[in-house]
């Protein structure tokens, strides 16, 4: 019934109890999740997930705010995005958090590998015609830059994909769906303080719309400050479904039917 469009299964605080997180995600009527990649040192342990259990698929990918890890080329994302149960590329993105105010120290300047790590991932993406996963946290102006000088505007050869975990404007949020671009809410959705947030997910067009945990982290209400599983995305449906007017079921089938559309990889 429900999708976790972006789960961390292989983070140490949910693979120690990984029988319980998939017997609870069952319980919850969590019938798939997408198990993402943040590094290439850790997307074995991430592929063998997807292998193992049928429910579960993943991606490859080196989030943007990892340091002196393996930097892949896109020749070796295109191997890697070749093998079974590989649906997507990322995440990928930019993450400024916390520069834009530093005095001393690193700056946005000093950040031009991750913006050249995810003009790699972008030109992997379009060549696989897998859809790119983009984690972009203080970044958006330069995410949509990038993205529209690589070619990603929706036409046809655009390796599309999601703004994973939105937190940004509405007008962040426009210009992703104006390049095809899917929106996917976490937790976040339920927090008190979000109402922008609430907004946000009140406008995207249902047909564009993602929902995910981001599990281990950002566990919905009543949960929050908890440890999050994606036995939890049901809260974060059950919130947009409230703010759409719609039965929480037909909230649940529309994304799931999304994630199809955009990880054809899952029908294959």
């Amino acid at each position: 019934m429900f999708t976790d469009s972006h789960c961390h299964l292989n983070f140490p605080e949910l693979m120690h109890q990984l029988p319980e997180v998939l017997q609870a995600m069952e319980q919850a009527q969590v019938t798939r999740a997408l198990c993402i990649s943040c590094t290439i040192e850790d997307f074995p342990q991430v592929h063998a997930l997807a292998v193992r259990y049928p429910h579960l698929w993943c991606t490859v990918g080196v989030h943007p705010d990892t340091e002196n890890m393996h930097e892949p080329s896109v020749e070796e994302l295109l191997q890697l995005a070749a093998l079974p149960r590989v649906v997507g590329i990322g995440e990928t993105g930019l993450d400024y958090y916390g520069m834009e105010d530093r005095k001393g120290g690193r700056s946005i300047a000093d950040l031009d590998w991750q913006r050249t790590r995810f003009r790699t991932h972008i030109r992997a993406a379009r060549q696989c015609g897998k859809p790119l996963v983009i984690h972009t946290r203080a970044a958006a102006a330069d995410t949509l830059a990038i993205l529209r000088e690589e070619g990603e505007d929706g036409s046809p050869g655009s390796a599309g994909g999601v703004f994973h975990c939105f937190t940004e404007t509405l007008e962040t949020a426009r210009a992703a769906l104006d390049l095809g671009f899917y929106i996917s809410f976490s937790g976040i959705v339920t927090f008190k303080n979000a109402q922008d947030l609430r907004d946000v997910a009140a406008y995207v067009p249902l047909e564009r719309i993602l929902i995910e945990t981001d599990s281990p982290y950002l566990a919905p209400v009543p949960y929050r400050g908890k440890l999050n599983t994606p036995a939890y995305v049901p809260h974060v449906a059950q919130c947009i479904a409230q703010l759409r007017g719609l039965p929480v079921q037909e909230l649940a089938e529309r994304t799931s039917a999304n994630f199809d559309r955009l990880f054809p990889g899952v029908l294959a």
